[in-house]
This record gives C-alpha cells, structure tokens and sequence, in this order.
C-alpha cells in the first residue's frame, strides 16, 4: 500500500471517528478519538475471530504505518511549534525556575525512579532483565505528553499559573526525555562501558544545548523576514518553512530538534513579535492555520495509537505488569514534583494542590509510545511496548476524563 493510500484511510477514519465524537459522546478531542479508535479495533478483534482474512488485512495495514517515523519526524515538529506558539509566554516566564527544574531534574529523577522498581518487580517476577533496559523504559514513560495535555486542559479549567507549569514543562521535558532516551540507547547498544561520564555530558549539552540554539535563530529569522513583508499567505508558508526546514537542520547536527521546535513556538507566539512583525489578518490566518493542523495531525495520531493495538501482543503477564506500572509512575511523577514544588514554594506562589493536579494531569501519549516502538528486540521490546500502552491508555482515558473532575472537586474559583 503506497503512501498516499495509508494517508487518505487515516484521515478517512480520523474525520469520520471526529464526526461521531462530536454527534453522539462529546467527549475532548483526544479522549474521543482515543476511545472510538479502541471501540473500531476492538470490533475488527472481534469479526476477525469469525472471519480471519479481516484480522490480517488490518494487521498488515497497521505494520506499513511506521508510528515511530510519522510521529517523531513527521508530527512532532508541528505538533510543538503550535502548542508552543498558543502558550502564555508570560506565564511561563514568570514560572520559568520550576518549570526548568520539572523539565529537567523531575525527568532524570523520575527515569530512576521507574526504571530501579521497574528492575526490582520484574526479577520478583522472574524475568532475567538488564537494568539498562528498565532505565530505557523509565526515559519513556517519564514526560507528559504536550499533545496529549494541551488538548484537555483546555476544557479543564485549571488556574492560570497551574496550566502554564504544566503546559511548559509538557513542552520542555518532552524534548529533554527523548534526550535522556537517545543516551541510555546508545549506551545499552554499545555496551554499558564503552560511553564514559563525559561523553553522556557532552551528548547531552550538544543535544539540549544545541536545540535551545538553534530554536532561538530560527525564531529570530522568522522574526526578520514577517517584519520585512505584509502578506499572510508568504507568513504563514514562512512558519511551515521555519518548522520543516529546522527540524531538519536541528537533526543534521545532532541537536534536539524538539526543543528547537518549542523555543521557535514561543518566540513566534510572543505578544511582542506579533504586535511588531504581524497585521491583524496576519495574525488570525496564522492561528487559524496552526490551530487547524494541530487538530489535524492529533485526529490522526490518536488514531494510529488506537490501531496499534491490533498488533501489540497483549500477553496477560504484560498486562498485568503495566496495571502495575502504573502505579509506580503516578507515584514516581508525584515524587519528582515534591521536591521542586516545596523549594520554589516560599519564592513564588503556588496555587494549592499544584502536586496533585500536576501529578494527574501529567498525561503521557504518543511520544511515549513511539519511543518504546524503537526499542530493538533484545531490550525486551515487546514487554516495554505493552506496559507502556496500558499506562497511556489509563492516562488518557482514566486521567484525561476525571481532570476536569478534580478540578471542580479541588474548588479553584
């Protein structure tokens, strides 16, 4: 099937799926399209046991999709550009310190953490397991999904200054986990002594470091050329452009195209590059633009996650070692937001149960999924890729639905 095909049946199902969300269950987008993808396949699972050529047609339509590629160098530059772009800079700026150190040390810590119980339960359970690999899957289940998270707080009705640390640090540790991901890979493919401690510091600084960079020019060359002209169809194909042309940059050199993707978002966003760079009908086309294709290309992310499952080997010892894992990674993120949370609580104002709504609403989704797909065989992939499904869908479906609840429940306004 031709690339063309796959692309026409996804959107096909992506607006039909949308089309019944918003007819019948009205639920957020996400969520929506998450459940109705699972209702589909779960349908195909079951007319396949009566007629097996459907089951195989599927399969083989879900092998020729490459989640990994679409999602990580296709989707996700223009999936953090708008979610970038749409981010209350100057909340962020103001929570800038504890949004670095969520983003950060909240993500090395919480890898840790996930990846020595994840080690510890599964020798209980008599799997002869490296701890390299555990530490693998802890990179990738530790960040909060931006795709999966923006979508829903913005139904949710969380404070100002809550949404805007858990917007920023969605963004930000996104991009600093597939780091953390890239260099454990590495090293458990080369073996655990070939990389010394300051060759992970320099991949590290070069991938971090790098993307920063190079995210800052090239908002600061988005800048120069919509200043020079006034015509909202050239801007807008300048954004595209932008988005495209870094990733790719960013990638060439080794640098965290996802951070570069978010930095460029902030700075085209920023109410001080509109005001001067942007006319009016400028500015609508570009949100109206960018708002679109966000919606666009998460009806068709979701979708794929929802299709995965017909491939996935849902072996019951899996299943039960993801409930499993979810418990150890709502416990890990809650304990590496303490820390954070109690220093900068004296130096700047904290909005009550940050933690636990944080904690909650700490969604993870697709990117997870994607990098848990790259695993190689004999890291154990199909284990990992199971616990990590049955953790995002929980997120998802169980966190994403009641979010709103909490919020309510916890009496903000």
């Amino acid at each position: 099937m031709d690339f063309l095909t796959i692309l026409t049946l996804l959107i096909i199902l992506a607006a039909v799926f949308g089309f019944i969300n918003e007819l019948i269950f009205k639920l957020p987008d996400t969520i929506g399209l998450m459940f109705i993808t699972i209702l589909f396949t779960l349908g195909i699972v079951i007319f396949g046991s009566l007629f097996p050529g459907l089951i195989e047609i599927a399969k083989k339509f879900v092998l020729q999709l490459d989640f990994k590629t679409a999602l990580l160098d296709i989707m996700l530059s223009f999936l953090l550009f708008a979610g970038a772009m749409h981010t209350n800079f100057d909340q962020m700026k103001i929570q800038r310190y504890p949004i670095l150190v969520f983003a950060t040390l909240g993500v090395i810590l919480s890898t840790f953490i996930i990846g020595y119980t994840m080690y510890f339960i599964l020798h209980l359970l008599g799997f002869d397991m490296n701890l390299l690999y555990c530490l693998l899957f802890g990179s990738l289940i530790s960040p909060t999904d931006p795709i999966a998270v923006l979508g829903i707080l913005k139904k949710a009705g969380v404070p100002e200054k809550l949404e805007a640390k858990i917007v920023g640090e969605s963004l930000f540790n996104d991009g600093v986990a597939v780091v953390v991901f890239i260099t454990l890979f590495q090293i458990a493919k080369g073996g655990e002594n070939e990389s010394g401690i300051t060759e992970i510091v320099h991949l590290l600084g070069v991938e971090v470091g790098g993307g920063i960079f190079i995210g800052l020019i090239l908002g600061y060359l988005a800048y120069l050329m919509m200043k020079a002209i006034d015509n909202y169809a050239v801007e807008v194909m300048i954004t595209i452009a932008i988005v495209m042309g870094g990733y790719l940059l960013a990638n060439q050199f080794h640098a965290s195209g996802p951070l570069a993707m978010v930095v460029t978002g902030l700075i085209v966003g920023h109410d001080t590059v509109r005001n001067t760079t942007m006319s009016k009908v400028t500015e609508t086309y570009i949100d109206k633009f960018w708002e679109i294709m966000d919606m666009f290309l998460n009806a068709i992310l979701f979708v794929m996650i929802g299709l995965e499952m017909i491939v996935l080997d849902w072996n019951t010892k899996y299943i039960a070692i993801g409930i499993i894992g979810i418990l150890i990674v709502i416990s890990a993120r809650y304990i590496s937001l303490y820390l954070p949370i109690m220093f900068f609580k004296k130096k700047l104002q904290f909005v009550k149960h940050t933690g636990l709504v944080m904690t909650w609403g700490g969604l993870r989704g697709g990117i997870s999924i994607a990098l848990a797909l790259s695993l190689a065989d004999n890291m154990h992939r199909d284990l990992f890729v199971t616990i990590t499904y049955v953790i995002v869908l929980f997120s998802i479906l169980v966190q994403g639905l009641t979010l709103n609840k909490l919020v309510l429940k916890l009496n903000y306004k």
